[in-house]
């Protein structure tokens, strides 16, 4: 939440951080751009207070999975907030976080950390994006080697798994609209749309 926030702050965004805990709020005060409230997110009069009423975004991202559920459910039906994202931290709770808990995007903190850090190091070629709740699709991404197996085929020939599609591949950093003639290259991210894949059902696709 708090690089968020600084993130955030230094596009020129404006952001209010809603802290539980007295001392850090105070700390962060002295530290952030950000506005620091001290107080509870899943308290409506503590939101309300922090802006929810005008609010564009709201990213409920604490480590606790009810309390990011009850201040979305809040912000999406309470404060009528155009776009929620939220923060799962125990895998087995991601079915909660859909649009009936007033979730449009949900983000695995741990899954995304650890995805940022596989690509950086590349010992990942295929990683989760992140999930969207309200249209029920992931994003996942694969990166192709010389080694790869779907090198030199067009996306014609290539088996994807059921509700999936390749929406783009980025080539030398500009991004493609592929049809089915479109023949995949080393150094080719694909970005795959999916109802139910899973990285390991697209790698087999792209990379065994």
């Amino acid at each position: 939440g708090q690089e968020m926030a600084h993130s955030l702050t230094a596009a020129h965004n404006e952001v209010t951080l809603i802290e539980t805990d007295r001392v850090l709020a105070e700390r962060l005060r002295g530290s952030c751009k950000a506005r620091v409230l001290h107080g509870d997110a899943a308290d409506p009069t503590v939101l309300e207070e922090a802006g929810a009423l005008r609010a564009d975004v709201l990213a409920a991202v604490t480590g606790q999975d009810q309390v990011n559920l009850v201040t979305s459910l809040l912000a999406k039906r309470h404060f009528d907030v155009p776009s929620v994202v939220a923060r799962v931290n125990e895998a087995e709770n991601r079915w909660l976080f859909n649009e009936r808990w007033g979730v449009d995007v949900a983000v695995s903190g741990s899954a995304t950390l650890l995805s940022l850090i596989q690509e950086a190091t590349s010992v990942a070629d295929t990683v989760g994006l992140f999930h969207l709740a309200k249209a029920g699709v992931a994003l996942i991404e694969t990166t192709l080697t010389e080694h790869s197996s779907a090198v030199g085929k067009t996306l014609s020939e290539l088996l994807l798994p059921a509700g999936s599609i390749v929406a783009t591949v980025v080539r030398d950093g500009q991004p493609n609209v592929p049809g089915g003639s479109f023949v995949l290259q080393p150094g080719d991210e694909v970005i795959v749309v999916s109802e139910s894949a899973t990285e390991q059902d697209i790698r087999k696709v792209f990379q065994r």
